[in-house]
């Protein structure tokens, strides 16, 4: 059994040096060209990157301002809602009446 695995494993390294070998023989573009074109898939990827980063920050901050606005609107709502009653605690206290039901 040891044998058969010793076997298999040389096998295995000598298929993987014949494709390396293939490989290199059947390459479409020469190392530069590769290196190149690596390189320029590298950079179109990193751009692609930041615009998609771009438009995030961009939704992120319309998110903050549209969050902020509505925030601003009920703070102005409680606001109104605490000066009427207020105000109307103020009248029913100075003039003696229960409000009306």
């Amino acid at each position: 059994m040891a044998d058969r695995d010793g076997s298999s494993f040389l096998w295995f390294l000598a298929g993987l040096g014949v494709g390396a070998v293939v490989g290199v023989l059947y390459a479409p573009r020469s190392g530069d060209e590769t290196r190149e074109v690596l390189r320029s898939k590298a950079q179109e990827g990193s751009e692609r990157v930041r615009q998609q980063a771009r438009r995030a920050r961009e939704q992120a901050n319309d998110w903050v301002d549209r969050g902020g606005d509505v925030l601003s609107q009920q703070k102005e709502r409680f606001r109104s809602a605490y000066e009427a009653g207020r105000q109307a605690y103020q009248e029913t206290t100075t003039t003696g009446t229960e409000p009306p039901k």
